[in-house]
């Protein structure tokens, strides 16, 4: 399982690489390079599964394990 991933702005394209959290979504990132708040796109779970290069955890533990690709739990 790899945790880290390189975030892509949109907005900029500065790229910076961060560890994902393995017991959480992270819902918001602020672009280092232009402070845009990035939010996930319709249908992903978190920032990284949007912008990074490699999805979070929990979506790469459901692949691999064959199961549905839903990381959070919808309340």
């Amino acid at each position: 399982m790899q945790l880290q991933s390189t975030l892509t702005c949109p907005n900029c394209g500065h790229q910076a690489t961060e560890t994902m959290p393995t017991d959480a979504c992270q819902f918001f990132y602020e672009c280092t390079g232009c402070g845009a708040l990035l939010r996930p796109n319709a249908g992903d779970c978190c920032v990284f599964c949007s912008f990074g290069d490699v999805s979070c955890p929990p979506i790469q533990e459901a692949r691999e394990s064959g199961r549905s690709a839903c990381c959070c739990p919808r309340v």
